[in-house]
């Protein structure tokens, strides 16, 4: 495929199923976070790195035909890079997802049901995405019920093009009471205890792990990964039945800017911590 900018229509796969059904819808909803890592020495080399990194989703569930429950969404990645070191980085990397994800019952076994998802996306830098850049990750999982309390899933995530194509999917939740939840989840592990109807305090875990196509020096097209993970606790205050909002803060752990090439060089950064701020709406 060549390179090239395009133009993007983000939107081309909601607007086509809302034109031919009227969906029941379930939720809409906007989860956007700020995530502030200070200013931390690297090793093995002077200078430092800072990273601001951002994220926001839109998403729009509805039941298809009164029976088949979708969901889709648009997601907008940035990842801000103030950089002192000797490896010339990017100031800004960008990535942009549109997603599908269908759930539907198992065949005949009781309270157990497939999750289907396919997420088209472009990763680059300095706000230009080109078609090199393109990937489509997929994933498929099966989601086991046994009880009100429990929930249980396992499957496989499917990222062609990226260092790790393959990576398995395993998690839980377990609500023991009206209160206390423990969501152990590949995308956003958290332990969360309702303090009362508008304070809600949690701890949480995650990771990223991307990769970009930038540009280095005379070099087009050059994959770029950037990995963490960080640990935290925050509080998620409830303004009202649609909007919540939270603050939490913790440390990061593990983190690296590396070139697939290993020759034009990589940063590994120190631990730190973190600063992050949320906000959710859902109608």
């Amino acid at each position: 495929m060549q390179s090239g900018k395009i133009k993007l229509v983000p939107f081309i796969i909601l607007s086509v199923l809302l034109f031919f059904q009227k969906p029941i819808i379930a939720e809409t909803k906007v989860d956007s976070y700020f995530r502030y890592m200070p200013s931390r020495s690297v090793d093995a080399q002077s200078g430092k790195v800072e990273i601001l990194e951002g994220d926001t989703e839109y998403s729009y569930e509805f039941k298809a035909f009164d029976k088949l429950l979708l969901k889709l969404s648009l997601d907008n990645k940035y990842i801000g890079i103030e950089n002192t070191t000797t490896v010339k980085l990017p100031a800004h990397l960008v990535g942009l997802t549109t997603d599908i994800e269908t759930a539907f019952p198992f065949f005949n076994v009781d309270n157990t049901y497939l999750l289907l998802g396919m997420s088209p996306s472009f990763y680059g830098d300095d706000w230009s995405f080109r078609t090199s850049g393109f990937r489509l990750p997929s994933r498929a999982y099966l989601i086991y019920q046994p009880t009100e309390k429990w929930t249980f899933l396992a499957g496989v995530a499917i990222s062609p093009d990226f260092e790790n194509e393959a990576l398995p999917i395993l998690g839980f939740i377990y609500k023991p009471n009206d209160k206390l939840t423990f969501e152990i989840t590949p995308k956003r592990p958290n332990i969360s205890y309702i303090f009362n109807n508008k304070i809600t305090l949690f701890a949480q875990g995650g990771s990223t792990f991307n990769e970009f196509e930038v540009t280095k020096d005379n070099l087009k097209n050059v994959v770029l990964r950037y990995r963490e993970i960080h640990l935290g606790a925050g509080i998620k205050y409830k303004v009202n039945k649609f909007i919540e909002s939270s603050i939490s803060c913790g440390g990061i752990f593990g983190r690296s800017l590396k070139y697939r090439d290993d020759s034009l060089g990589e940063v590994n950064i120190k631990n730190g911590a973190y600063t992050e701020l949320r906000l959710e709406i859902k109608i």
